[in-house]
Parts: structure tokens; sequence; C-alpha cells
């Protein structure tokens, strides 16, 4: 299905520029918001929506009314605890000027916090398959401006607009020091409200043969998974299980 842009309910010369520039960078249509609700122009549209508002950008895929919108959400109070302590930084054993492959960006809360650990001298890339996501997650990236603590991490990660498993095919062997990958659980776990809306349009492919061949080429460090405490993920294909008492969820780690 197609993708729109439009402004707010009441549009500004500010929102009605963003909208333009939107369109000119994803190829979309601009249409005109009318004072339209949202259910009434995904009917007139036939099509998702992304909104320019005066602070942010959302994403309301059709049929759905909650957006998608990119905000830190984790990454706010995990930078502001030791960060050493994060279980990502000590399970992936990180360290400054390192470079790292998120395969699953998301809202990028792991990456943010990932870069605020390695520093201006560190990588960090992160995939997403869906173009339009990657849009709005990358623009949040570049001008969220709520945590001041976490602007210039934000900043450096470079959103890759891609398949995880085609982005890795293209990269050189041993080039990114640690590989990691969250693939969307097969188990659907309550608290992650964030991504209600995104159940259908994001990419929820999960684990593959390939995916793990190719992690394993490129990562100089280490390969880790996240992935639901009942998942056979970390057996089938060879990782080591981190168990986490008390959580849902457990880290793999192969060492390369």
């Amino acid at each position: 299905m197609k993708t729109v842009v439009t402004t707010a309910y009441r549009p500004t010369s500010f929102t009605l520029e963003w909208a333009a520039r939107v369109s000119a960078d994803l190829g979309i249509l601009q249409v005109e918001r009318n004072k339209r609700s949202i259910e009434r122009m995904h009917a007139d549209e036939e099509a998702h929506l992304l909104v320019c508002l005066k602070e942010r950008l959302e994403f309301y895929p059709w049929g759905k009314n909650e957006p998608f919108f990119f905000h830190p959400n984790s990454a706010a109070f995990r930078t502001k605890r030791p960060i050493e302590q994060d279980p990502l930084i000590d399970i992936s054993g990180l360290e400054a000027g390192d470079s790292f492959l998120d395969c699953t960006l998301g809202l990028a809360s792991d990456a943010i916090v990932v870069s605020q650990w390695v520093g201006e001298k560190g990588q960090v890339y992160g995939c997403e398959s869906r173009p339009v996501l990657a849009y709005v997650v990358g623009q949040g990236l570049q001008q969220y401006k709520g945590m001041s603590h976490l602007t210039e991490a934000m900043q450096r990660i470079q959103v890759v607009s891609s398949n995880a498993v085609s982005f890795l095919q293209q990269m050189e062997s041993d080039s990114i020091d640690v590989v990691y990958m969250d693939p969307m659980f097969t188990e659907e776990i309550s608290e992650a409200a964030n991504f209600t809306p995104l159940r259908g349009p994001a990419d929820q492919g999960q684990l593959t043969e390939l995916w793990v061949k190719e992690a394993k080429r490129v990562a100089r460090k280490k390969i880790v998974l996240k992935a639901h405490f009942r998942s056979q993920d970390f057996e089938r294909f060879g990782f080591i299980r981190r168990v986490r008492p008390n959580t849902k969820f457990h880290f793999g780690v192969i060492s390369c």
C-alpha cells in the first residue's frame, strides 16, 4: 500500500514546508489535510499516512489510529545509569571507538546506548527494511532535542534503509566489531506497547541460517542475539545463552 504525507490538522508554513521536503526525500505524494481526521484520511487516500507536526514526524499505518514516532524510549533511563553495567554493553564487550551494527533498529534504543558508549570515534549503524520507518527514525535521531546528553550520540547513528541480510552481504568480511540482532519476538511481550502500531508494517522476519552466516563473516569480535526466554534460536544457531533471571528476554553470544 502507498504512503502519502500531510500536515497537522491546522497546517502552518513550517509544517507545509516540512511535508514538501518529506515528499521530495521519499518520492511520495503530498496531500492537503483539509481538517480531516486520520480515520477519514485513511479512507479517502487508501494509504498509510506520514504526518508532519510542529515537533515531530508521525507515521499512521493504514487502519490504525495510534502513531509510530521517534523517541529515545528505554535509552533515556539506561544512559542515566552506569552505562558499563548495561546488559547489552556488558554482554557485547564493546569498547570506546568500536563499530556496531544493529540489524533490527526499531526505535534505536540499543543503538543510542551503544553510540553513547563507543563515543565519537566509534561507528554505529542501524538497519530498517521499511524505507518510511527508516526515514522517521533517521529524522528523529537528527532532530530530537528532549535529552541534551544524548543529542550527539543520536546524531552519530547511521540509519540504513535495508534488510539486514542484504546489508550484511554488501559489507566486507571482518569489518564490524559487534553485530547485534533483536528480531521481533515470536511471543508477544505486553510491555512492548511502542511497537503496537507496527504489527503490520514492520518487518517481522525471524532469524535464518543465512542471516547468522553473514553476521559471522562480517563480525570481528562478537554476534549478539536478544530473544524471548522461550526462544530456541540460541541453541538452533549456536549462540551461548546468557540467562537473565526474572526477565522476559535473554542474550546469546557467538564469539568470532
